[in-house]
């Protein structure tokens, strides 16, 4: 989709391609991890969510069904990386966990990335364009995902 502002299709291009290349990284982390592509993200999620979260919580938040959300658990379950545990408020619900083991192996393939954009890419930018960057993914973040529930709906 070429428009009349060279600058917004050469930021289409650059972020099309940005994306692509976060997408073949976690294609990879997942192999490496001996899990599919959905299984990863649901792990980066509760490494994100250390309180844990409720398998409906998973579900809804990587658009599946709680019956395919249940399969999913229970494959990560199987390989060690996820734990379930009794909900300490509501007796109904169980909370899942990433276990140590899968933090420890995610973080040894992901770091090598993170400490490389500190040392190669944070330290080209002032604060004020790390700022605006930073700005900009939150907003296309969120319209992402405004997209992807709208997609979802369909």
């Amino acid at each position: 989709m070429s428009s009349e502002n060279p600058v917004a299709d050469r930021l289409g291009a650059a972020v099309q391609g940005y994306q692509a290349a976060v997408d073949d990284f976690d294609r990879e982390v997942a192999r490496l991890l001996g899990i599919n592509t959905t299984d990863a993200r649901c792990l980066e999620i509760l490494i994100q969510e250390t309180s844990g979260l409720t398998p409906r919580e998973l579900a809804d938040r990587l658009g599946l069904t709680t019956g395919s959300a249940t399969t999913m658990l229970d494959r990560l379950e199987k390989v060690g990386y996820v734990t379930r545990s009794a909900h300490p408020s509501d007796r109904r619900k169980l909370l899942v966990h990433a276990t140590a083991t899968a933090r420890e192996r995610a973080f040894a393939l992901i770091s090598p990335l993170v400490d490389d954009g500190r040392r190669t890419l944070l330290s080209r930018y002032s604060a004020e364009q790390l700022g605006l960057i930073t700005e900009f993914l939150t907003r296309a973040a969120e319209l992402q995902r405004e997209h992807v529930a709208r997609l979802r709906g369909v």
